[in-house]
C-alpha cells in the first residue's frame, strides 16, 4: 500500500493535466445482475512516448455464496514501445489497493491535518484496504466500523492486526464525532445524512459507482465541498451526485474540482477547518494502468 499511494498521486495528476486518454467505462449487463466493465486508457509519458492498458472487471453478486470475490477481473499492460501484452495483473487485489490508495491521496489533500477518528461504513475488502491506506496518511487515534451484518463487523474488528477497532451499532453511532469517514458499501439507498457528519469532517465516498447506487443523502452533498476523480465520469456514473441533482440539492457546477487539480495546485482544496469535504471516488482506468505498470516494473526488476 505504501508504494501504491505515490503511484496514485502521479496518476491523478496526469489525468487532470490532460496526459491521459480514456473513455467512460463500458458497462455490459449480463444475467442475474451481473455486469462486465471494460476500462481502457492511454497514458502519455511525454516525448512522444506512452503506454496502453485496460482493465476488465466483473460484478458477480452471486460469488460470495460460492466463497469467491464478487469483483473478479484483470488488468492488461501493453509494452510502451511495441504494444505487445507484457503483463496480466489480478484485477481484484489491484482494484482494492488502488482504490484505497486514491482515497488516501484525497484524504491527505483534503482532510484536516489533525483528523484521526476514522469511521468505516462497510466491513469488506475495501474497508480493510481503506484502514490500511488511511493509517499511512493520518495518525489514527480511534477506528470504528459499522456493517449491516454485525457478524461481519465483529470479524473485521477481530482481524484488524494490532489495531483496536470499535464496532458501532448504527451508522450514526459510527460517524458521531468522526473526522474521517469512508463509505465502502453497495447500498442502493442513502446511509449518511448531513446531520450525522461532524463539522470539518472529510468523507471518502467509494461505493456508489453506479447511477442507481447511493451512500450519501442529498442534504450531505449540498452541505459539502464536493471533489471528484473525474468530472466527466461523476456526471454520468456517480449515484450520490446524480440523485442529489435530481432532487434539487445539487448542480453539476457545484463540483469544486478534480482531486488531480488540487494536487496540481490549480485549486486550494478545503475551504476552512469547519467545512465538510466529500471525495466522490468512481475509479479511473489510468489508476489501474499505472498501478499495473508499477507491478510489472517491480517484477521485471526482480528478474
Amino acid at each position: 500500500m505504501s508504494a501504491a499511494i505515490p503511484v496514485m498521486r502521479e496518476a491523478l495528476r496526469a489525468f487532470s493535466a490532460g496526459q491521459v486518454h480514456q473513455p467512460l467505462r463500458t458497462m455490459v449487463p449480463g444475467a442475474d445482475g451481473d455486469v462486465l466493465a471494460v476500462m481502457p486508457a492511454f497514458v502519455s509519458f511525454g516525448g512522444g512516448r506512452g503506454m496502453f492498458g485496460l482493465k476488465a472487471i466483473a460484478v458477480k453478486p452471486g460469488n460470495p455464496a460460492r466463497g469467491l470475490d464478487p469483483h473478479p477481473g484483470l488488468v492488461l499492460v501493453l509494452d510502451p514501445d511495441t504494444a505487445a501484452p507484457v503483463a496480466a495483473v489480478d484485477g481484484t487485489s489491484l482494484t482494492a489497493i488502488r482504490t484505497a490508495a486514491v482515497s488516501a491521496v484525497a484524504t491527505d489533500a483534503l482532510a484536516r491535518p489533525d483528523a484521526g477518528v476514522l469511521a468505516l461504513l462497510g466491513s469488506g475488502t475495501q474497508a480493510r484496504a481503506h484502514l490500511e491506506a488511511l493509517a499511512l496518511v493520518r495518525e489514527l487515534r480511534e477506528v470504528r466500523v459499522w456493517s449491516r451484518d454485525p457478524e461481519h463487523a465483529r470479524a473485521f474488528a477481530e482481524s484488524a492486526a494490532g489495531r483496536r477497532v470499535v464496532r458501532a451499532g448504527s451508522v450514526a453511532e459510527a460517524v458521531d464525532g468522526a473526522d474521517l469517514v469512508c463509505t465502502t458499501t453497495s447500498s442502493p439507498t442513502p446511509l449518511l445524512e448531513a446531520g450525522m457528519v461532524a463539522a470539518g469532517a472529510h468523507v471518502n465516498a467509494v461505493g456508489a459507482v453506479f447511477p442507481d447506487h447511493r451512500e450519501l443523502a442529498g442534504d450531505l452533498v449540498a452541505r459539502a465541498g464536493v471533489f471528484v476523480d473525474s468530472r466527466e465520469s461523476a456526471l454520468v456514473e456517480a449515484g450520490d451526485l446524480l440523485s442529489a441533482v435530481r432532487e434539487g440539492h445539487f448542480a453539476a457546477s457545484g463540483i469544486r474540482a478534480e482531486i488531480g487539480e488540487v494536487l496540481l495546485g490549480r485549486h486550494p482544496g478545503r475551504g476552512g477547518d469547519d467545512e465538510v469535504t466529500v471525495f466522490e471516488s468512481l475509479g479511473l482506468a489510468v489508476e489501474d494502468v499505472m498501478a499495473a505498470r508499477h507491478v510489472w516494473e517491480r517484477a521485471a526488476g526482480l528478474g
